[in-house]
């Protein structure tokens, strides 16, 4: 398996609007101009975040006509946190 640049994710997580974004793309696809939408930010801006999100692996996309969609790369993000959790040492703690 592919050893991630902790680092540059992390940096790339640094910025809340990044974060929300991955959190919006987690549930679906999107194309930037919804995501430019939910955010009221310019395409430019979010063309931005987005570029760096998928420069570190977190988010794709595919490519439907003339539109684009983004996604999250779901098993690149377990794997990086998984990692993180287990370099870390950390414990997870369940109510079960």
């Amino acid at each position: 398996m592919t050893e991630y640049d902790l680092v540059k994710i992390f940096k790339a997580l640094a910025d809340r609007t990044r974060q929300e974004i991955l959190v919006l793309l987690i549930d679906k696809e999107m194309n930037v101009s919804h995501i430019c939408a939910e955010f009221r930010l310019s395409q430019p801006t979010v063309s931005h975040h987005l570029h760096i999100l998928k420069n570190c692996d977190l988010v794709d996309y595919r490519k439907e006509g003339k539109n684009i969609y983004y996604f999250v790369r779901q098993e690149i993000v377990n794997d990086v946190f998984g990692r993180v959790v287990k370099k870390m040492h950390v414990r997870i703690f369940t109510d079960d």
